[in-house]
């Protein structure tokens, strides 16, 4: 079973021609600078599936591997931080499955202890904490 964060933003115009070149330079940007090549980063759905009304939606998948939950999930809640910025008049819902993730003006999106380097190292020190079956869901390791 996997974990996915999913960001939307929707308002009754379209994304000017500046917004969508801001939106492409964050993609751009931010997907050059992911911290693994082997997991998912920001994944923006193509605009013209989106429901009506929704100037901008995506997701991306979490690695199994505790060890970089973390630094992944800091890295894709910056990215939509920044979306967020770029269009500020916009209707915003991140979530985290069914765990909203609230925004803070300062801070933009966090998650508590995603920047912990306490909490990271620990998680990073856990040896095969977490494998996928062959045949099923990911099960605790040996």
């Amino acid at each position: 079973m996997s974990v996915s964060l999913y960001y939307t933003a929707r308002r009754a115009t379209p994304l000017t021609g500046s917004e969508s070149a801001a939106v492409a330079r964050i993609v751009t940007e931010r997907q050059t600078s992911f911290p693994y090549e082997d997991e998912e980063s920001l994944f923006v759905y193509d605009p013209g599936t989106s429901d009506p009304g929704t100037v901008l939606d995506g997701s991306t998948k979490m690695p199994f591997d505790p060890g970089r939950l973390l630094p992944v999930v800091a890295h894709v809640l910056d990215s939509v931080t920044e979306f967020r910025r770029a269009l500020p008049d916009a209707d915003w819902r991140v979530h985290m499955d069914d765990l909203d993730v609230e925004w803070d003006e300062a801070r933009g999106y966090e998650l508590p202890g995603m920047r912990d380097p306490d909490l990271i190292a620990d998680l990073a020190a856990i040896p095969d904490a977490v494998e996928s079956a062959p045949d099923g869901p990911a099960t605790l390791g040996p």
